[in-house]
């Protein structure tokens, strides 16, 4: 087939070459007219339909009719079947490259399609997410995006990006949807693990790292989620209200440098509304700001599903057309849905006259623009060979392993129980995350990944003797939805499993169900719609469930609902459980005695009348992590240190409002403690987590983050002392939920920030790490007291190693202003440098204050630079200030 397509390719090249006048009859193919004349050409020629699917975009492929894409299509996130995981290191090599030579094949295929066989020939842009690496088999999975940004280190960061991009841009994959450069701000947000923290600065630094990387190599990246993504209460899209001051000091600093430093060309939109308003169809955020004010002349596309969330989720238009009208008007140029059945919900407007003409043709120049850019009309085709051969390459896999110590945060480490010594003869490793290998969000398979169990293993295997014990699990099975076997009704004269659900849209169960149907299990989420949109009310409905349960286990049980209340449970038409009165979700269950295969009548009256319900019937079951939890603490009784590897539950649209480790992971840590034997907790997670419960209790705390395929090497070097950590929080620990939202850079308060039976303090700072030797700052210097704005000054020390150890320290610059016309915050970050120093040894730290770093925006929220004092601190932490001076800016005229 490749030598095929070659000798056809040649035959064509030489037939141009002796005819050149016919080479391009149209000036869209002219690869040498200025790329606004092809654009408009191409425009000029486009029907109504072509136009919108060059603005719609979804995950696929052609298959199984491609002649559903004969007007073309934005792009693809590419569909290919994974290849099966085999336990041989030469197998799973092979994986790697055959995944990538798969994808990059199957991508050359649909764009030889839309080339070929579309009317005007207009190539995709296959895209795909890549936060810490491209989310493909056979790609290499780097430490998750909190991780790379608490190594401070912008040149990692860009050494990673290249990688990601050159793994992607092989393969045919022209566009990434990443990074996440929304702010995490409140801890509690599921998503804080794809960030790069709380700060502005430090966002905008690890942002731009990772765009420019891709940009520079041609491949689309794609900041998200304009504008913010996490509202009150640290929750996933809530909708944001907030001040354009905290908008643009706190929030936007990120996107915009992205675009105007890094040369991001693509936008998604979040979400959540932002001032009334959903993000996917804000005027103020797309055409005002980002396209007027910044002049961001690439591309904005919604999130998956958000454009139609404008009348599902925010109620602000009456239907998807008009969702979309609104959103392309707004400034929104590509839809990003997940079906192409979608397209008959979504194409109207481009059809019947409701959206402007303008409107369209701004949104398709845009796409068509960047398709230029990126070669694709000429070079639409990749070689999948350079596919197979860069993708999950040995030297990716050793820049995951440093990206992964980098990472790594010394939390605590009473009497330097770290790094193990030559004399532990005995180690026992205790947590399921130990052989989990858990990536994180957004996360490719990876290749061969290695958990910590196996790290150590290989590490120390022969020397040492590595235990293992699970201990018990992140989330424990207290109670269980009761499976369909269990239970079992009558319908259509037939017996089948499940239970006879009526459905009524009163909620007194009065007049005819409006319809009846068989439910395998009673476990439902009906958040967003009614059990039926089409037959049910969204917020005013009542469900009876009736049929038969037979238990396989005789004794008495705990039965009951984990769910909204509203409800009555009846066993044998006895009420066994009353809970009618609407009020919340909780689990309430009865102790009832069951006969082993005996049926019981059961019965469920359930009404809802405020809709976003959440319903399970349960049981409980058995406790099986007692006994693993006895075994673990037999085995740190007879081992010389004790690793507690413990993590916690998060991700998109998985927020928590308790930060503690989950289920019995505190127990067993204090179980474990209770030995007498020193106890290491490596904690697995991407955001905060408290430790009142048990942190004085251990001798060493290390954050390790998702540390990625190789992340278990990485925990055997760090913990045997191969590697001195450095890595350094991007986000605040508090000491508990009650404290947040709680950031280091917070305004003044106008009183003070304590509680009656807390402080305002952290666990643990911004900035903050350990290490296992010791820093010494010292001759803090300027090389001007006083200078005029739009002047640069220098900061300098002297940082000394006074350890016996070789490691890492990370400079920190913080500034305050003084007096301000304005609230400013208490303390920014304005600059950083990680260095290394041998034993004894001293380097001189410089860092620049440029002139943005005294920018502030006055009362009219225009950016100025006020003159006056400006406190400027260098430290080890957002706590740890080891020097202060102060530097005077004399007048506000900028040279």
């Amino acid at each position: 087939m490749l030598v095929h397509d070659y000798l056809i390719r040649l035959v064509f090249v030489v037939f141009l070459h002796a005819f050149p006048f016919l080479a391009f009859s149209q000036d869209y193919k002219n690869p040498d007219l200025p790329v606004e004349v092809r654009v408009n050409d191409l425009l000029s020629r486009m029907t109504p339909e072509e136009k919108f699917w060059q603005l719609f975009m979804i995950p696929g492929d052609l298959e199984p009719d491609s002649t559903k894409y004969v007007n073309g299509i934005f792009g693809f996130q590419v569909n290919t079947v994974g290849h099966q995981r085999d336990a041989s290191e030469q197998m799973l090599a092979y994986s790697a490259r055959s995944g990538a030579y798969e994808t990059a094949e199957k991508i050359n295929r649909i764009q030889r399609f839309f080339v070929e066989n579309t009317r005007l020939g207009i190539p995709i842009i296959a895209f795909d997410e890549a936060l810490h690496g491209l989310v493909r088999e056979g790609a290499t999975a780097f430490p998750q995006a909190i991780g790379l940004a608490a190594s401070w280190n912008t040149e990692l960061m860009n050494q990673v990006a290249q990688a990601i991009a050159l793994e992607s841009k092989t393969r045919g994959i022209r566009q990434v949807l990443s990074p996440v450069v929304n702010i995490a701000n409140d801890v509690r947000w599921g998503r804080t693990e794809e960030t790069y923290g709380e700060d502005p600065f430090l966002c905008s630094g690890m942002g731009v790292a990772y765009v420019r990387a891709f940009e520079e190599l041609n491949v689309v990246t794609t900041p998200k989620h304009l504008v913010a993504n996490v509202g009150e209460g640290g929750r996933d899209s809530y909708p944001i209200e907030i001040s354009e001051r905290q908008l643009k000091e706190r929030f936007l600093p990120p996107f915009e440098a992205c675009i105007t430093q890094g040369g991001s060309r693509s936008i998604m939109t979040a979400y959540n509304s932002f001032d009334g308003s959903p993000c996917t169809a804000n005027d103020y955020l797309l055409n005002g700001l980002l396209k007027e004010t910044w002049g961001f002349d690439g591309i904005v596309i919604s999130d998956a599903g958000a454009t139609g969330g404008a009348n599902v989720l925010h109620f602000t238009a009456s239907d998807y057309g008009e969702a979309t009208a609104k959103s392309i008007n707004a400034g929104l140029d590509v839809v990003f849905q997940t079906s192409y059945d979608h397209t008959t919900l979504f194409m109207p407007p481009f059809l019947d006259g409701s959206l402007s003409h303008q409107a369209i043709d701004e949104a398709v120049k845009r796409v068509l623009r960047l398709k230029m850019e990126l070669g694709l009309f000429e070079n639409p085709y990749v070689d999948p060979r350079l596919a197979a051969q860069q993708n999950g390459k040995p030297e990716h896999r050793e820049l995951a392993k440093q990206a992964a110590l980098e990472s790594f945060v010394l939390l605590k480490n009473q009497h330097n129980v770290l790094p193990l010594g030559e004399n532990i003869s005995s180690v026992a490793v205790i947590g399921s995350d130990a052989v989990e290998k858990r990536l994180g969000g957004y996360s490719g398979p990876g290749n061969q990944v290695v958990s910590i169990l196996e790290g150590l293993q290989q590490k120390k295997g022969a020397s040492t003797q590595i235990s293992y014990a699970r201990g018990c699990d992140r989330n424990p099975a207290t109670f269980s939805t009761i499976p369909e076997t269990s239970l079992s009704c009558v319908f259509n004269g037939k017996t089948t499993p499940g239970l006879l659900g009526s459905y009524f849209n009163t909620i007194d169960f009065s007049g005819d169900p409006a319809f009846t149907r068989v439910d395998k299990q009673i476990q439902f989420q009906w958040t967003l719609f009614s059990p039926d949109p089409e037959k049910i009310n969204y917020d005013f409905y009542s469900v009876r469930w009736k049929g038969e349960l037979v238990p396989d286990t005789s004794g008495f049980r705990k039965i009951g609902i984990d769910g909204n209340d509203g409800y009555r449970l009846y066993i044998d038409e006895k009420l066994v459980l009353d809970n009618w009165v609407k009020r919340g979700r909780e689990i309430k269950t009865v102790d009832f005695f069951f006969e082993a295969g005996k049926s019981y009548d059961l019965r469920i009256d359930y009404h809802e009348p405020a809709g976003n319900a959440w319903f399970r019937l349960i049981w409980d079951v058995v406790d099986n992590e007692t006994a693993e939890m006895e075994k673990a603490v037999r085995l740190a009784q007879n081992s010389d240190v004790a690793i507690v590897v413990a993590g916690i539950e998060e991700g998109e649209f998985r927020d928590r409002a308790y930060l503690n480790l989950p289920g019995r992971q505190e127990e067993l840590i204090n179980k474990v403690a209770a030995t007498g034997t020193p106890v290491i907790v490596l904690l697995v997670g991407g955001s905060a987590i408290t430790m009142s419960h048990w942190i004085e209790k251990v001798q060493s705390v290390v954050q390790l983050w998702y540390p990625g395929e190789a992340g278990g090497l990485a925990v055997a070097d760090l913990l045997f002392g191969d590697y001195n950590p450095a890595g350094r929080l991007p986000i605040t620990f508090p000491v508990f939920e009650g404290q947040l939202p709680l950031v280091y850079n917070h305004k003044p308060t106008g009183r003070g920030d304590d509680y009656v039976n807390l402080t305002g303090q952290a666990l643990f700072p911004f900035g903050f790490g350990l290490s296992y030797t010791t820093f010494e700052y010292s001759n803090l210097t300027l090389d001007k007291n006083e200078c005029l704005a739009g002047d640069t000054v220098i900061v300098s020390c002297t940082v000394t190693n006074t350890g016996n150890l070789a490691g890492d320290e990370v400079v920190q610059l913080y500034l305050t202003d003084e007096l301000a016309s304005v609230a400013r915050p208490v303390k920014e970050l304005k600059g950083f440098k990680r260095i290394h120093l041998e034993p004894g040894e001293s380097t001189e730290v410089s860092l620049a204050l440029t002139p943005d770093a005294f920018e502030m925006l006055d009362k009219n929220m225009k950016k100025t630079i006020e003159p006056g004092n400006f406190r400027l601190m260098v430290g080890a932490s957002s706590k740890d200030i080891r020097l202060r001076s102060l530097i005077r800016i004399t007048d506000n005229s900028r040279k």
